[in-house]
C-alpha cells in the first residue's frame, strides 16, 4: 500500500474532512486506521461502513470510465480486512466486515478473488492454529458472498482430506474445531461440497458426536495408572459440547439430503486410538432426539444449533411423525419462534420445522397420474426401480400432524411473525397456514386468530413486489395466500370474520380471491378457481357493496368460468352469479338491453336446463330475481325453448327447489305489465303451462311452492 504517514493515520480525521479528499485518499487513510488496530468497537465499524461505501461508488465510478481505487489495495491490504473475519473479532465488527469484503470482492473482482484465494491456501500451509481459525472463518464468511470462488477453494485436493487429523489431534483446541465446522455447515449449502464432506468427513464427524466423556477419563487414566492426568486438562482432550453440537448439525444436514454411505467392509477397517473397530452410525433419527433434547434444556445456548439441525432432520418421514406427536417439543418451538428476533436465521429455521411438518405432498395432474401408474407397471415387470411413496406423508398423517402444530398454539405467533418478516419467511408462514386450513374443523378457529388478516396482508404485500425482486416463488407464494383465504372463508361467516375491534372491510378480500380465476396456460389448476367462486358467493351474500365491488373487480373472469368444462366450477360460478344479480349492477348486466346482456341471458337460461341438477338450480335462481325486470322477461320470450325451459323447472319432481324457482320465474313473467305481459302468458298457455303448474302444485310439499304457483295460476287464467 502506498505510504501513509502515522501522523495522518492517528489524526482521526472525520467523515466531513475525509470526503474533502479524493477516493484514492480516503481508501489510503481508511486502511490505515483498519491497520492500526487498538481502536473501540464503534470506531472500527464506522471505517468499515465508510470504506464499504467507497468501495460500492467505486463500483459506479468505474462504469463511468474512471481508474478503479482498488490497484491501490495490495495484499497487506485484504488480509487486514480479510482478518476482520476471525471468529475471535466481537460480533458487530464482523457483521459489517463482512459487509465490506462482499462490496471489495465486487468491486475487485478478479484481482480481489485472487487476493482471497492466496489468503486461504497461505493460512491452510502455515498450519498454526491462528491461521487454521483466520482461514476457516474467512471461507465461511465469504461462500454465501463468493459461492463458486469459495466452493473451488473447499474442494481443493488435499483440503477436506487435511482436517480428519486436524480436528483428532490429542490436544483439542476449541476455536479451531468450532471454526473448522462453522465453514464446513456453511459449505454444506453447496451439492458438491455437501458430498465431498460426506466423502472425506463422515467418519470424524460421526466420532465427535458419538463422544462419550467418560471414555476420555477412563483412557487418561488407562495411560497413567498412578492417578496423574498428565499434560493438559480432561477438558483440552475432548470436544465441546457447542462442538458436538455443530458436528450434529452437519451430520444432520448430510443424512437428511443425500442418500447413506456404503458401508466399508470388515476387513478394511482399522482399529482407531479408542479401540473401536466399526465406526460410528449416528442415525437421523438419534440425531433428532439429540436437538430436541438440547432445545428443552438449553435454548439459549443451543437453540440455534437445535433449529437448524431439526430443519433438515424433519425433512425425514420418520421424524416428522415423532416430532408432531411430542407435544412438548412443539411447545418449546413455539416459544422459540415467538422469542426469536424478525429476520434471524432461528426464525427462518423454526418457520422451516412447522413446514416440514404440514407441508402435503403436491397435487397430481391426470398426466402425471398416469405416468406414475406407467412406472409402476415398468417396475412390477421388473424394467426399472421407483421409490414408493412414504405412507406418512399421506393426507391422512399430514392432517393429523398439522391438528397437533395448530394445538401447539402456533397461528398468533405466525401472525405476529409475519409483520416484519423476509419474502422467505412469509412465504413459508402463507405455507404452513395453507396446509392448517385444509383441514376444514380449523379454519374457523383460524380466522378467529387472524389468519384472514394475516393472508389478505401477505397477499398485498407480495403484490407489491415488482420488476427484478418479483419471481416464480413470489408468485407461488402470492397463490398459495389466496386459496388459503378461500378455503378459509368458504366455511366461515363473513359477518363475523370481517367483524371485531379492528374491523377489515370485507371488500379487502376479492383481489386476492379473484387472482385465483385467472387462466394464466395450459397448466391452470381447477381447484383453487372453484374454491375461490364458493369463497366469493359466501362473500356476495352479505351486501351490495360487496357484490358490486366483485363485479368491478372479477366479472370478466366469473364469466370465464361459467362456461368452463369442469361441472362443478360452473356450478360455482353460476351459484355467485346468483348472488351478485341481488345487486343493482348485477341486474344490469342481464337487463340493460345490450347484446352483450341478451348472450348473457341466453347462456343463463341455457343453464337452467343442464343436466348438473346444482346448476340447474343455481340458474333458476339468478332467473327468478332477474325476470322480475320486463327487459328480461322480453329476452326470455325471445329465445327458442326459452319459456319451455323455465316450465321445466317447474315440473321437476326430484327437486322442491327447483320447482319454487321456476314457479317464482312464471309469476313474475305473467304479472309483467303491457303488451310484454301478454306475450308472456300466451307463450305460458302455448307451452301447456297451465298442466305444468297445476301438477306442480299437486307435486309440492312446500307451502311457499304452492302458493306462489297458485298465484301464477290464477294471473294466467284470470282473463278466462
Amino acid at each position: 500500500m502506498a505510504a501513509v504517514s502515522s501522523a495522518d493515520a492517528g489524526t482521526g480525521t472525520n467523515p466531513a474532512q475525509q470526503s474533502e479528499l479524493s477516493r484514492e485518499d480516503q481508501t489510503l487513510l481508511l486502511f490505515a486506521g483498519l491497520m492500526e488496530g487498538g481502536k473501540e468497537d464503534d470506531e472500527t465499524v464506522s471505517d468499515l461502513d465508510r470504506l464499504t461505501k467507497v468501495l460500492n461508488d467505486d463500483v459506479e465510478a468505474t462504469k463511468n470510465g474512471e481508474a478503479s481505487i482498488c490497484s491501490l489495495i495490495d495484499s497487506d491490504c485484504a488480509d487486514t480486512l480479510l482478518s476482520y473475519l476471525d471468529m475471535r473479532q466481537p460480533d458487530i465488527v464482523r457483521g459489517h466486515a463482512t459487509l465490506t469484503t462482499s462490496s471489495y470482492l465486487k468491486a475487485a473482482g478478479d484481482d480481489g478473488a485472487q487476493k482471497l484465494s492466496e489468503f486461504f491456501y497461505d493460512r491452510v500451509k502455515r498450519g498454526t492454529y491462528d491461521d487454521y481459525i483466520v482461514a476457516f472463518c474467512v471461507a465461511a464468511a465469504v461462500f454465501p458472498i463468493v459461492p463458486e470462488l469459495t466452493a473451488e477453494m473447499f474442494l481443493s485436493e488435499g483440503f477436506l482430506a487435511s482436517l480428519g487429523p486436524l480436528m483428532r489431534r490429542k490436544w483439542k483446541s476449541r476455536k479451531v474445531e468450532t471454526a473448522c465446522l462453522d465453514m464446513l455447515n456453511v459449505a454444506c449449502m453447496n451439492a458438491a461440497c455437501r458430498e465431498a464432506v460426506q466423502k472425506y468427513c463422515l467418519e470424524w464427524l460421526e466420532e465427535i458426536v458419538d463422544q462419550d466423556p467418560d471414555d476420555v477419563v477412563k483412557d487418561m487414566f488407562a495411560a497413567n495408572p498412578d492417578g496423574s492426568l498428565g499434560e493438559g486438562s480432561i477438558s483440552m482432550r475432548r470436544h465441546s459440547r457447542q462442538v458436538q453440537n455443530l458436528a450434529a448439525v452437519i451430520l444432520a444436514k448430510l443424512k437428511a439430503t443425500l442418500p447413506p454411505q456404503q458401508p466399508a467392509k470388515v476387513e478394511e477397517l482399522s482399529e482407531s486410538s479408542s479401540g473401536r473397530v466399526e465406526l460410528a452410525t449416528t442415525s437421523i433419527e438419534d440425531l433428532s432426539k439429540m436437538f430436541t433434547g438440547l432445545l428443552a434444556s438449553s435454548p439459549e445456548q443451543g437453540g440455534s444449533n437445535a433449529v437448524e439441525g431439526l430443519a433438515y432432520a424433519s425433512l425425514q418421514p420418520r421424524v416428522k411423525e415423532e416430532l408432531a406427536k411430542d407435544g412438548e417439543f412443539l411447545k418449546n418451538l413455539v416459544k422459540t419462534l415467538k422469542s426469536a428476533q424478525p429476520r434471524s436465521p432461528m426464525t427462518y429455521g423454526a418457520l422451516s420445522i412447522f413446514s416440514n411438518l404440514t407441508r402435503y405432498q403436491p397435487p397430481q395432474s391426470e398426466e402425471q397420474k398416469r405416468l406414475g401408474q406407467l412406472k409402476a407397471y415398468a417396475n412390477a415387470a421388473g424394467k426399472t426401480a421407483t421409490q414408493k411413496p412414504d405412507p406418512l406423508n399421506d393426507d391422512e398423517h399430514v392432517a393429523a400432524r398439522c391438528q397437533n402444530v395448530f394445538a401447539a398454539g402456533v397461528t398468533p405467533v405466525l401472525v405476529s411473525h409475519s409483520k416484519n418478516g423476509s419474502a422467505a419467511s412469509l412465504s413459508l408462514i402463507i405455507g404452513i397456514i395453507h396446509a392448517l386450513s385444509m383441514t376444514q374443523s380449523l379454519r374457523g378457529q383460524l380466522a378467529q386468530q387472524g389468519a384472514v388478516r394475516l393472508l389478505i396482508d401477505a397477499w398485498n404485500a407480495l403484490a407489491s413486489v415488482d420488476g427484478a425482486a418479483s419471481s416464480a416463488d413470489t408468485a407461488l407464494a402470492q397463490r398459495t395466500a389466496a386459496q388459503a383465504l378461500a378455503r378459509i372463508l368458504i366455511s366461515t361467516n363473513p359477518a363475523l370474520v370481517f367483524g371485531g375491534t379492528r374491523p377489515m372491510p370485507i371488500t379487502a378480500a376479492i383481489r386476492p380471491l379473484s387472482s385465483l380465476l385467472k387462466r394464466d396456460d395450459d397448466s391452470y389448476d381447477l381447484l383453487p378457481a372453484f374454491e375461490a367462486l364458493m369463497a366469493l358467493t359466501n362473500l356476495a351474500s352479505t351486501d351490495d357493496d360487496t357484490r358490486g365491488g366483485i363485479l368491478r373487480v372479477a366479472w370478466p373472469d366469473v364469466e370465464e368460468q361459467i362456461l368452463s368444462n369442469n361441472v362443478r366450477v360452473t356450478r360455482a360460478a353460476v351459484e355467485l352469479v346468483c348472488n351478485l344479480v341481488q345487486a343493482p349492477e348485477g341486474i344490469l348486466m342481464y337487463a340493460d338491453g345490450s347484446p352483450a346482456a341478451r348472450n348473457r341471458l341466453n347462456i343463463m337460461v341455457a343453464l337452467a336446463d343442464a343436466e348438473d341438477e346444482g346448476t340447474r338450480n343455481a340458474a333458476g335462481g339468478a332467473l327468478a330475481s332477474l325476470l322480475a325486470y320486463e327487459g328480461v322477461v322480453d329476452g326470455v320470450l325471445s329465445r327458442e325453448r326459452g319459456v319451455q325451459i323455465i316450465l321445466g323447472l317447474c315440473g321437476a319432481s326430484e327437486s322442491e327447489d327447483l320447482r319454487h324457482r321456476g314457479a317464482v320465474s312464471i309469476y313474475s313473467m305473467v304479472m309483467c305489465d303491457g303488451e310484454t305481459g301478454k306475450k308472456a302468458k300466451a307463450a305460458i298457455k302455448a307451452a301447456n303451462g297451465v298442466s305444468i303448474l297445476t301438477g306442480c302444485a299437486k307435486a309440492s310439499r312446500r307451502a311457499e311452492v304452492v302458493e306462489v304457483t297458485v298465484f301464477a295460476l290464477k294471473e294466467l287464467l284470470k282473463d278466462e
